[in-house]
């Protein structure tokens, strides 16, 4: 019998995250672009800025439904016709509204480019928000938001998020508004949400992809670049302002068999030359299985299926901006146990923080953790979908096009000493809000004896 020769593995080749190419649009549309050979699904994302904060005052959810009825009909299709012409071009379109402003993505086979371009173009451009449109719209959120409301993980969200922030701030309150806000919306406010803040001139295309054979140039002359609009400012954002003091809220879920956690603070946004140091540090503290809050909560105690600690940003603006950089990132550590486990988990949680003060990281934590997040970095973009998605939340949190292929180099250089001071000052021991939703007339009392903070009993 005849066998095939083994085949050999190649040698590596170096890999560093795609440089987009930036340039601008007569309209005042930026655009980057980044050319992948082989993908031949192009995908699309456009950063409007629109934001929460500019959402009138009673009327929060507004930049969601406006994000959602962008695809219910333009000036040349109603909402079924535009829905069938996306099908015949093999794309999707999906639209969300974020703290940042309105994120619309777009993917396509290459060879439909031009055709779903134009689509995007008309929805962006004379969007027809027909009333029984938007009306279904918000029948349709505020249906979802009882079952956001009767989901364990959002409503800690929403609980710290209002525990984090003071009142008056809308980054307090439910990110797609309340049923109170939402009743109120009308194709009327959505229409006017679109007219004073949706323009090229404040808004970026990232388009990645295979372009071999496309005329770029042409599809986007005639589809984005026929946009127009007013050339008026965006609005500033606001300072975020935050009190983490060490305290406990407890969301009461009367019989709950389980207790969600969620523990947070406010910290660093990537601005921060600290920010590949925590990280680190966060992935070492929580972002695997073989984290150490996963190694004694879930592997030796057994109160859970998974821990889990992660930086998210909330919003970003350059520092080199009139007000100053004004950003910041949620600090978290979140899982779920049992309600039995409530107590002595919370309890081994605060010995896991108070013993990586004391003794720090070890180097074969920090060294799996550099594999790990460095290593496997050229599968996490193997998309174009990928990519133009880490570029995008780039253009929104104002830094430069470098800033991945830069945080892969830094953290490739962060030391054991200096992840482990990131991580102690991300979660310390004495400033963490602690979500609860669970039991209360089970696990109150007990809380109450861990001395982590004030005790708070809220309706569920």
């Amino acid at each position: 019998m005849d066998f095939h020769p083994q085949p050999r593995g190649g040698a590596p080749k170096p890999w560093a995250f795609p440089a987009p190419d930036r340039s601008q649009l007569p309209n005042g549309l930026t655009l980057l672009t980044s050319h992948r050979p082989g993908q031949q699904v192009v995908a699309v994302e456009i950063n409007l800025v629109a934001p929460l904060d500019a959402e009138p005052e009673g009327l929060d959810g507004v930049a969601t439904i406006m994000a959602r009825a962008l695809s219910e009909g333009t000036d040349k299709h109603d909402a079924e016709e535009f829905a069938a012409e996306l099908e015949r071009c093999g794309a999707t379109m999906d639209a969300h509204a974020d703290h940042p402003g309105v994120r619309v993505s777009l993917e396509v086979p290459a060879s439909r480019l031009h055709r779903a371009l134009g689509l995007l173009a008309d929805a962006l451009r004379a969007p027809a928000f027909p009333e029984s449109e938007v009306e279904r719209l918000v029948r349709n959120r505020l249906d979802e938001i009882p079952h956001e409301l009767a989901n364990p993980a959002r409503r800690a969200a929403m609980a710290l998020s209002k525990e984090l922030f003071p009142a008056t701030a809308r980054i307090s309150r439910p990110r797609q508004g309340t049923e109170e806000t939402v009743a109120r919306i009308d194709a009327a406010a959505v229409r006017a949400f679109y007219d004073a803040h949706v323009r090229p001139a404040t808004a970026t295309a990232v388009i990645v992809g295979d372009f071999t054979g496309v005329d770029l140039d042409a599809a986007l002359a005639d589809t984005l670049g026929a946009w127009s609009g007013s050339t008026a400012e965006p609005l500033k954002a606001s300072p975020i302002v935050a009190d983490d003091t060490g305290r406990v809220v407890i969301v009461d879920r009367p019989g709950a068999v389980q207790t969600q956690l969620l523990i947070g603070r406010i910290g660093s946004d990537r601005h921060d030359r600290v920010w590949p140091a925590q990280v680190l540090g966060t992935y070492c503290l929580g972002g695997t299985l073989t984290s150490r809050l996963d190694r004694v909560l879930r592997e030796e105690k057994g109160y859970t299926y998974g821990v889990r600690a992660f930086g998210q940003v909330l919003r970003s603006t350059a520092p080199t901006s009139p007000e100053g950089a004004t950003g910041a990132a949620l600090l978290a550590i979140s899982g779920s146990v049992d309600t039995a486990s409530t107590v002595p988990a919370l309890e081994d949680l605060w010995k896991v923080l108070r013993t990586l003060a004391a003794e720090g990281l070890t180097d074969d934590e920090r060294d799996v953790a550099v594999q790990n997040l460095v290593g496997v970095a050229p599968l996490k973009y193997e998309t174009a979908a990928a990519v133009a998605g880490t570029l995008a939340d780039q253009v929104e949190q104002h830094l430069p096009d470098d800033f991945q292929a830069q945080l892969y180099a830094r953290l490739a250089e962060t030391g054991t000493v200096e992840a482990t001071a990131a991580a102690v000052s991300a979660f310390p021991v004495d400033r963490l809000v602690t979500v609860l939703v669970g039991d209360a007339a089970q696990i109150a009392e007990p809380v109450k004896g861990l001395g982590i903070g004030e005790v708070t009993v809220v309706s569920g």
